[in-house]
C-alpha cells in the first residue's frame, strides 16, 4: 500500500460540521477497503482563487491515507458523485508527516506584517 494526500473542497453554504461529516464518510470508505486514515485536517472556510459555480469560498479538508490504488479510484469516484464537493486532488507521497501541514500552520500564525508594523 502507498501513501496519499487527498484534499477536497466543499461548497461554501454547508456548515463546517457537514464538511466534517463528509470527511468521516470518506474515512469510513477508506477503512472498509482495508486502508488507513493517518491524518485528517480541516483547513477552514477559505477564499477560492476563482469562482466555482458562483461561489467565492469553500471548506477545505485534507486526509493523509495509506491505501491501494483501487481504494483511491473508488474514493475519487465518490468525490465526483457527491454534489457538495466542488474540487478534489489526490497525490501520492513518500510518507505522511505527523506535523501540521503548511496550510494549517499559515492559518494559525500569519507571519505577514500587520498594518501597525508597516508605519514603524
Amino acid at each position: 500500500m502507498a501513501f496519499y494526500e487527498t484534499t477536497f473542497i466543499t461548497r461554501q453554504d454547508i456548515s463546517a460540521a457537514d464538511a466534517d461529516k463528509l470527511a468521516n464518510q470518506f474515512s469510513d470508505l477508506i477503512k472498509e477497503m482495508d486502508g488507513k486514515v493517518l491524518k485528517k485536517e480541516y483547513w477552514g472556510l477559505r477564499n477560492l482563487a476563482y469562482r466555482i459555480n458562483k461561489g467565492r469560498k469553500g471548506h477545505y479538508v485534507m486526509l493523509g491515507i495509506e491505501a491501494t490504488g483501487d481504494t483511491v479510484k473508488e474514493l475519487e469516484r465518490k468525490y465526483k458523485i457527491n454534489e457538495d464537493i466542488i474540487r478534489n486532488l489526490t497525490i501520492r507521497v513518500e510518507s505522511i508527516s505527523d506535523a501540521p501541514s503548511p496550510m494549517l500552520k499559515s492559518a494559525d500564525n500569519d507571519d505577514r506584517p500587520s498594518f501597525d508594523d508597516i508605519g514603524q
